[in-house]
């Protein structure tokens, strides 16, 4: 059964899915001291999708803030769900993957044209065309950068930056802080803020149901994002940047997708 999950990890993250969100998904985001952290790494749309297992060779960083300490995650290569662990201590986790990187090919011109529209970049497909790129066989580069947030007993602490080439950052612990005017967050490329950066908001109710709202970072990289007691969030910003084909077929752009999950309790 290990060797399937193996294969299938492989198969499906190979698989071209750089069109969907990235995120670490906890299976309670309030843990008590001594209980186990647990949570799956999904790869879906709307807040619904497959967990992965623990694959090594998968991913660049897979590590735990916690006080003054970041931890590792460890675990066996087919593990699932991918993050199984005790944490010494209590206070706010800042759980933080970064993938490897995959590449994507498009079938044709309007699927990639539909794609960027979607993640805010419509930018991209006039640049495309001027750089004398072809609309066939478009290929794209894609990593994913995710964070989550737990509060492990009293919850106390602050989101912080995890040196990640792009991430989000929580101005507010959902954990601890009073949240009536929303939560504060500002998105982040190589420390530097994203002005005018579109950012999805994926909230899911305390029966299942999930909605999403689209909102726009200012010229700090900052945005308020409205939140309500006993919803799990989900948010989600991609960036699209130009590299240099080295050869013919090589990707020409890539996206770079930072993500954040958390719960405001009831």
């Amino acid at each position: 059964m290990r060797r399937l999950a193996l294969l299938l990890g492989w198969l499906v993250l190979a698989a071209p899915v750089a069109a969907h969100e990235f995120w670490i998904d906890g299976e309670r985001y309030e843990v008590a001291p001594g209980e186990a952290l647990r949570a799956d790494l999904r790869v879906g749309e709307d807040f619904e999708g497959a967990a992965f297992s623990f694959l090594p060779p998968n991913f660049r960083r897979f590590e735990i803030a916690l006080g003054d300490e970041v931890l590792p995650v460890e675990g066996r290569p087919g593990d699932r769900p991918a993050l199984d662990m005790v944490l010494p201590g209590e206070g706010l986790a800042v759980v933080a993957h970064v993938t490897r990187d995959y590449t994507v090919g498009y079938d044709d011109w309007e699927a990639f044209v539909r794609f960027v529209d979607h993640k805010g970049e419509g930018w991209v497909p006039e640049r495309h065309l001027a750089r004398g790129l072809s609309r066939e066989g478009v290929r794209e580069r894609y990593t994913r950068y995710a964070k989550s947030l737990v509060a492990i007993g009293d919850g106390a602490g602050q989101d912080r930056r995890m040196g990640l080439l792009t991430e989000i950052v929580a101005g507010a612990n959902p954990y601890v802080d009073a949240l009536e005017a929303g939560l504060p967050v500002q998105v982040l490329l190589e420390g530097a803020p994203r002005a005018g950066e579109q950012v999805e908001l994926f909230a899911r109710g305390p029966e299942g149901a999930v909605t999403m709202t689209l909102h726009e970072t200012d010229a700090e990289g900052r945005v308020v994002l409205p939140v309500e007691a006993g919803h799990e969030y989900l948010v989600n910003s991609v960036t699209l940047r130009e590299i240099e084909p080295a050869a013919e077929g090589d990707p020409a752009w890539e996206s770079l997708w930072a993500s954040l999950t958390f719960a405001v309790p009831q």
